[in-house]
């Protein structure tokens, strides 16, 4: 199997294979890929017409997702999981990540174990924009709140934001970490550092969508997403200066505002954090889109 490094000049070929078959998870898009290069080497072959993408680090090598193509190969993942076992020391690392229920049924069929993962939080998007009814009555508090004591300015972020919204994500995170002690949500927090400077340095050739909040002529919000489908669209990235009451709940709310013609609004997972989680459902999700890990029994 020959690899190539991912790069930017991949985004139509990659787009190309998206579309072949219908996804609801967020990874299941160039944007959702590229912006982890800081932490991963990426690359990608095509096997027997289907894409594989593999992310390695220094404790192995895994599949990103499933094999994508007009239908499911067997050789893929047969030949993928060969090259997983070439890199990785112990087998047991080599593995498809982000499996979706579909697929998942199908894997366990071939005789692959199947593990479920954190899913992902799909909302309404009238709902998120509205806020309407005793459910979200708390989250109408905060904005109204805020608009009432702040004379804010909601605009599109644009390149020359990027300095300022990474030292707001600093001193943001800065302030989640000394809160949470729970030492995976503070890895979390670092990662996410450099994901962001990725997502801000590939910003304009990536498609995303990005909005910030400024309070007395500065930037106090950033938020940031994607389209998934033609139907569902993902807030990836949120974070707002905690010393502002109800400016979180203004930013995202504005921002679903704006991701009304879309249906469906993907919040993504908690990543099995239970502080994550009570956030996510105060927004009282529709549902939640099952995601899955898929590896060999023998492995």
């Amino acid at each position: 199997m020959k690899l190539q490094r991912l790069s930017l000049a991949d985004w139509e070929l990659f787009k190309g294979f998206f579309s072949r078959q219908p996804h609801e998870l967020s990874v299941y898009t160039f944007a959702n890929i590229d912006i982890w290069r800081g932490l991963f080497d990426i690359s990608w072959s095509i096997v027997d017409d289907n894409l594989c993408v593999f992310f390695q680090d220094k404790t192995g090598c895994f599949l990103y997702f499933l094999p994508l193509g007009k239908r499911l190969s067997p050789r893929a993942i047969e030949e993928s999981f060969r090259l997983m076992d070439g890199v990785n020391k112990n087998p047991a690392v080599s593995r498809i990540e982000n499996v979706e229920a579909q697929d998942a049924a199908i894997l366990e069929k071939w005789g692959y174990r199947i593990a479920p993962k954190p899913g992902e939080y799909l909302c309404l998007s009238k709902a998120l924009a509205e806020l309407k009814g005793d459910n979200f009555k708390s989250k109408r508090a905060a904005v109204n709140f805020f608009t009432k004591h702040y004379e804010p300015r909601y605009k599109e972020f644009f390149p020359g934001d990027k300095e300022e919204c990474l030292a707001l994500y600093k001193l943001w995170s800065s302030e989640r970490s000394t809160a949470k002690l729970d030492p995976v949500y503070r890895g979390m927090l670092k990662d996410n550092l450099i994901c962001l400077e990725t997502l801000f340095s590939d910003y304009e050739k990536l498609g995303l969508a990005g909005r910030v909040v400024e309070v007395n002529g500065r930037i106090k919000a950033f938020s940031a997403g994607f389209e998934i489908n033609p139907e569902t669209f993902c807030v990836l990235y949120e974070f707002a200066d905690l010393s502002v009451k109800g400016l979180s709940q203004y930013i995202f709310q504005r921002f679903c505002q704006e991701s009304v013609k879309y249906k469906y609004i993907n919040i993504m997972d908690d990543s099995g954090l239970e502080n994550l989680k009570i956030v996510k459902v105060s927004y009282r999700p529709l549902r939640l889109i099952p995601a899955f890990i898929a590896d060999r029994k023998n492995g």
